[in-house]
């Protein structure tokens, strides 16, 4: 599908845990593409809203 666009370098933003982010990379390159930039773009809090409270039971 690609190859027919033209497509051979690829910048991948990856956002949040999991382990499909290896299996996505994995993919791409098995398909021939080659990935020129891995970007991880999860947000990380800088201190912003208070979690709420502790859960008693």
């Amino acid at each position: 599908d690609v190859s027919g666009l033209g497509i051979k370098l690829l910048e991948v933003n990856m956002q949040g845990p999991g382990s499909g982010r290896d299996a996505v990379v994995r993919a791409l390159q098995s398909a021939g593409l080659n990935i020129s930039v891995l970007r991880d773009i999860t947000p990380i809090p800088h201190n912003g809203c208070r979690p709420p409270k502790k859960r008693r039971v």
